[in-house]
């Protein structure tokens, strides 16, 4: 089992409520905008709380309303890759890619795998935006994550680009084994990538 979520959470005027649990592999969760996707996946991270119910990845509990477990976000070990890449700008593509990583050395096998290699000495003001999201995704895989939580991550990118990190994550679904959680309103994307699609 990657995944074990069943979670009800009141925020704003929406009221979302959501349970499911998958095997290995890619879970994407699918629906229109404002259905509690992306805060579903805040929920999974630690970055928002729950009103009740759990979380589980793997064998590991992140929370349990009823045990009171709430693991905070830096010890869940999850990799997270939000809808704008977040890279600093201050620090070249290398900084940014070992930023928060525990070890340097898996750096050039993850560069090639996503193929930025060439981008290591680049300021991220320089970027295309599929060069960005993919520096992104390479940071959290550098993170040592237990799991990966990808939030629409061919957002706002040309068909080139999306091409590009649609690429990029078959790679990590089928080489890293990482259970990963995604977000897309793009049923395509969802058949495409999904070992599990969860609609919302």
């Amino acid at each position: 089992m990657s995944f074990d979520v069943d979670v009800r959470c009141q925020v704003g005027e929406a009221a979302i409520a959501l349970r499911f649990a998958t095997g290995a592999g890619v879970t994407v969760l699918v629906g229109p905008s404002g259905v509690g996707k992306s805060s579903v996946l805040n929920m999974v991270a630690g970055l928002l709380t729950p009103d009740d119910g759990h979380v589980r990845v793997g064998e590991r509990t992140l929370f349990h309303a009823a045990t009171g477990v709430n693991l905070p976000p830096q010890r869940r070990h999850v990799g997270y890759v939000f809808q704008e890449p977040r890279l600093f700008p201050h620090k070249r593509v290398r900084a940014n890619l070992l930023y928060g990583a525990p070890d340097a050395a898996p750096l050039t096998a993850t560069a090639a795998m996503l193929d930025i290699g060439h981008l290591l000495e680049r300021w991220p003001a320089s970027l295309s935006g599929g060069e960005a999201r993919r520096v992104a995704i390479g940071r959290a895989l550098l993170s040592d994550p237990a799991f990966l939580l990808l939030d629409e991550p061919m957002s706002s990118l040309d068909p080139t680009r999306r091409e590009e990190v649609l690429r990029d994550i078959e790679r990590i679904r089928d080489e890293s084994r990482l259970p990963i959680l995604m977000v897309t309103h793009d049923a395509q994307e969802a058949e495409r990538l999904a070992t599990s699609i969860v609609r919302m």
